[in-house]
């Protein structure tokens, strides 16, 4: 508990000194503060492993764990996407103005450049 606690005023922190960014970290917190929850009601793990029809609540931790690797992987997938796509545009913006300021300095001289 107390390790979860470090880890979520480091989270915070860092999200003050605008180290990462809200967005990037909101998965971080939610996984937190659900593994909080369950180091304080453990007897909440039992009775989600009953209701999920799984045996023992042991393969309910590394299961919980599996999900919630597969949240954080999908968002930063997600974040990569994003950032693929304005690192492409940029590049092709940057490629194209070269040109734009050649047609740019034509018309203003009239002249070859």
């Amino acid at each position: 508990m107390v390790l979860l606690m470090i880890v979520l005023m480091a989270i915070i922190g860092m999200v003050r000194k605008r180290t990462l960014e809200l967005k990037s970290v909101l998965v971080w917190l939610i996984c937190d503060v659900a593994l909080m929850v369950f180091a304080c009601f453990p007897q909440l793990m039992d009775w989600l492993a009953s209701l999920l029809g799984i045996y023992a609540p042991m393969n309910m931790i590394f299961f919980i764990g599996f999900v919630l690797a597969m949240v954080i992987i999908f968002s930063l997938t997600v974040t990569v996407s994003r950032l693929s796509a304005k690192v492409r545009k940029l590049t092709q913006v940057l490629a194209m103005l070269p040109e734009d300021l050649k047609e740019e300095l034509r018309e203003r001289d009239g002249q070859e450049v």
